[in-house]
């Protein structure tokens, strides 16, 4: 196995990764404490409609070029334009809220080619044994960035007036006052990280385990090619739009839903927000420190069910629900649930579909996520769900369609690889 360079890997995502995830809780809370959520959910949607043809693009672009070229170059073009953009912040002495949102939609894009990318080049280049432990791996140093970018948003977006930091709800004395931070210079902070991690990937030296083989014809081809695979392996198809609706709400929540439910229905502050970030990842670290040995002993498509249904049994108590305690508790669930999930389903993809058909793949899954999330923040975006304490009701929807998901997972159950992670797939 290529240890060296999957840690490098592994390092220069988690450098950078830290600083995304300051500005993606940043954004939000800039726009509802501006009162502006309804024109932040404007700018959701259209990332989320541009997402709807830049996917096929990225699934292609991972399918037909050097990973580790792709990496080189998105941190290069993203850390340069948020650069710029803080530069101005610096030199207008703050951003209109129209760049702001520029930057949510340029990060959000790159996740869209960045993550896709990250799972192709780690199954290129591990072997198919270590699979489990990779995705788990990838998921615990995932969340650890998330923990470490939702303290340090604690920190920059409230500050610490008095020595006094908000932790879940309870002041904590540290001593010293921390002024909070303008937004563009955590974008500062943001560019500088791509910059670090440009660094360390164009020292990664790597032999691929799996091969691919170049394909002729022009992008649909490509494209086209990848959907003709994945028609031919019909359970795959539904184990992979099914096990990404998990996946779909917590997007939805992370980005949209959850900052307005705890501004407009728990009335907390900012600190509050963060909070419940750390409170996502310290979920999702202990599952992934465990999931692989859950593996071994019952199979992928029933931890993908049950956590299905777990989830919507949680947006059901939070639609039902006002407490803070629920609402950490909740979210710590959450992060169990959907890192549970996104391993579960990595692991099944890696272990089922070819590497050369991988970033397709995965293409095609995310477009439905896509069509699926735009289909409901068209709705969330209504004046309704923002009146008073309504966003309650999109939790309500939101466990509603996992209700149906598991339904449709349990109908398609035995046609899925039901092997453990100890067995092949042919075992």
């Amino acid at each position: 196995m290529n240890r060296s360079a999957i840690i490098l890997l592994f390092i220069a995502n988690a450098i950078s990764g830290v600083a995304q995830g300051m500005s993606m809780i940043a954004i939000p809370w800039y726009f509802a404490e501006k009162e502006l959520l309804t024109q932040f959910g404007i700018v959701y949607v259209v990332a989320t409609i541009m997402s709807m043809f830049w996917v096929p693009l990225t699934g292609s672009i991972i399918d037909k070029y050097d990973r580790k070229k792709i990496f080189l170059v998105l941190t290069v073009i993203v850390g340069s334009i948020l650069f710029g953009i803080s530069s101005l912040g610096y030199y207008l002495g703050s951003l209109p809220s129209l760049i702001v949102g520029a930057v949510f939609l340029i990060t959000f894009l790159n996740y869209n080619l960045h993550y896709p990318c990250l799972y192709a080049f780690v199954q290129e280049i591990s072997e198919r044994k270590h699979y489990a432990r990779m995705t788990s791996v990838l998921e615990i140093i995932g969340q650890l960035t998330t923990i470490t970018a939702g303290a340090g948003a604690t920190l920059l977006l409230e500050g610490s007036e008095g020595g006094i930091l908000n932790f879940f709800g309870y002041p904590i004395n540290i001593g010293f006052d921390i002024q909070p931070w303008e937004i563009h210079e955590i974008f500062m902070l943001d560019s500088s990280t791509y910059f670090v991690a440009f660094i360390i990937i164009l020292a990664i030296k790597y032999t691929p385990i799996l091969k691919r083989t170049a394909e002729s014809g022009n992008l649909f081809q490509r494209i086209k090619t990848g959907w003709t695979y994945l028609k031919g392996e019909t359970a795959i198809l539904w184990f992979g739009i099914l096990s990404f609706m998990v996946f779909m709400t917590v997007l939805l929540e992370a980005f949209y839903l959850g900052v307005s439910y705890i501004s407009n229905h728990l009335e907390a502050s900012g600190d509050t927000y963060a909070n419940s970030k750390i409170a996502y990842s310290a979920g999702a670290i202990l599952i992934g420190l465990v999931i692989r040995y859950i593996f071994y002993r019952t199979s992928i498509p029933f931890v993908v069910t049950f956590f299905t249904l777990l989830t919507a049994g949680i947006y059901l108590l939070l639609f039902s629900t006002k407490s803070l305690f629920i609402l950490f508790l909740a979210f710590m669930l959450i992060g169990v649930t959907n890192a549970g999930v996104r391993v579960a389903r990595i692991t099944y993809l890696f272990k089922n579909v070819p590497n050369q058909f991988f970033g397709r793949a995965g293409s095609v899954f995310f477009l439905f996520n896509i069509v699926m999330r735009i289909i409901l923040l068209s709705i969330f975006t209504l004046p309704f769900f923002h009146s008073s304490n309504n966003i309650i009701y999109a939790f309500l929807i939101l466990s509603i369609i996992l209700l149906i998901t598991t339904t449709l997972l349990i109908i398609h159950y035995k046609s899925f690889d039901l092997s453990l992670s100890s067995q092949s797939k042919n075992s």
